[in-house]
């Protein structure tokens, strides 16, 4: 009776294509049955590109030579008992992601705007990579080779590609759990560092934010880019503000939620609340702009629309690159208003408050702006230590040096 190692075998071929040709892997090994036998199946991937080139084949490129390698790297887990795929684990990648999503959205309660962000990457990358593919026949090595392939070509930027990654992550998770898939896949990718350019965004002094202010169409626009750029709030988290999260007396700002275009209002980007300071200048502006004739109530909207409902984003933008270019300053995003904050709070506070200012989960992020930390009290607190030696201290310094009478050695180490 043959076992079953024996009928373990395989070949690769290629596959001539209009883009360029393919190298595939064709092999016939076990298959768990939910019911704990084992069969023998027929399996089919494609590997990669054909490699044409001289030298060294880039990351994910195949020649024969290297085909036959990696098959026969496949037959021999086969053999050993790894990766041999479930019966349930056979479902496509396809399934297994809408899956996940549709779990993330039900059950997690993710926010609408999370959702949208996960919905770009399925069908932007994920999808057309590895759709139809089994979920269990995706390899670390598959998705880094995809991942090097669309950094080359331009298809991933490199941070598109570590978020593509961290859902990837995600989807091979559920998979594992709901679909018994013997491990993740992305455990074993090598990771890209989000390398930080702190060029990458810019940010007003507090002299260009008073001069856009000054440059705002009405008393409401004025109030809002100032508490934007002194606050450090998101443009949802302001459009959600209410008069009751503004605390005169204990100079704070409470910032409890958000407003999504299409889900209405929600909880903050972190998913908690937070408390930010008030400076003076944005407590005198919102107190005189809480003295007009309508929705001063408690639970009236600091900034709303004509009828009291939220702003539209879209048109306070608008506004906002009208008052920028009223007062003659360079156009930056009203996001980064936000920077503005972060990158002038940061002489003001600790890395840690700068954090729980802004809302953000990893000081990892906050870190961006100790580029901008004023060095000044590090210059004077350093500057003694290469000051050259007085004539006095050098004086003082000979007289109290050991004496060498005697022709005794001193060591001087």
């Amino acid at each position: 009776m043959q076992s079953q190692s024996s009928s373990i075998s395989g070949h690769t071929y290629m596959v001539q294509r209009k883009r360029g040709d393919q190298w595939y892997a064709k092999w016939r090994g076990p298959k768990r049955l939910t019911d704990g036998r084992t069969v023998t199946e027929q399996t089919q991937q494609r590997l990669g590109p054909t490699w044409k080139g001289n030298g060294r084949p880039p990351e994910g490129y195949f020649t024969a030579k290297l085909a036959e390698a990696w098959l026969a790297a496949k037959l021999t887990d086969l053999r050993r008992g790894e990766g041999i795929p479930t019966e349930s684990s056979r479902v496509s990648f396809r399934i297994v992601a809408e899956d996940w999503y549709s779990h993330g959205e039900t059950v997690r309660g993710l926010k609408a705007s999370t959702l949208r962000d996960y919905r770009s990457v399925l069908d932007c990358h994920l999808l057309p990579a590895f759709g139809e593919t089994p979920i269990d026949a995706i390899t670390s090595r598959m998705i880094e080779a995809w991942r090097s392939r669309g950094i080359a070509d331009g298809s991933l930027t490199r941070r598109p590609a570590i978020k593509a990654v961290m859902v990837l992550h995600g989807i091979f998770e559920r998979a594992r759990r709901a679909y018994g898939l013997a491990t993740n896949p992305v455990a074993d990718v090598e990771r890209l560092r989000d390398e930080y350019d702190p060029g990458e965004y810019d940010w007003f002094s507090p002299e260009e934010v008073r001069a856009l202010v000054r440059a705002a169409a009405s008393e409401q626009d004025a109030a809002t880019f100032l508490t934007a750029a002194f606050t450090g709030q998101r443009m949802g988290e302001l459009l959600a503000l209410r008069w009751r999260d503004i605390d005169f007396d204990a100079e704070t700002i409470r910032v409890f939620g958000s407003v999504d275009e299409r889900a209405g209002r929600t909880v903050p980007k972190s998913g908690r609340g937070r408390s930010v300071p008030m400076v003076a200048d944005v407590a005198q502006t919102l107190a005189k702009l809480g003295q007009r004739e309508r929705f001063t109530g408690r639970d009236d909207l600091v900034f709303p629309n004509a009828v009291g409902h939220f702003l539209d984003k879209s048109a306070l933008r608008r506004r906002y690159k009208e008052a920028i270019t009223t007062a003659r300053l360079r156009p930056i995003k009203f996001h980064e208003l936000r920077h503005t904050f972060g990158s002038l709070a940061i002489n003001a506070g600790s890395i840690v408050e700068v954090q729980h200012w802004l809302g953000h989960a990893d000081t990892r992020t906050t870190s961006r702006y100790l580029h901008h930390k004023s060095r000044g009290d590090e210059a004077r607190r350093l500057g003694p230590a290469f000051d050259a030696p007085t004539l006095a201290a050098d004086a003082s310094a000979g007289a109290a040096e050991p004496s060498r009478a005697g022709g005794g050695i001193v060591n001087d180490a």
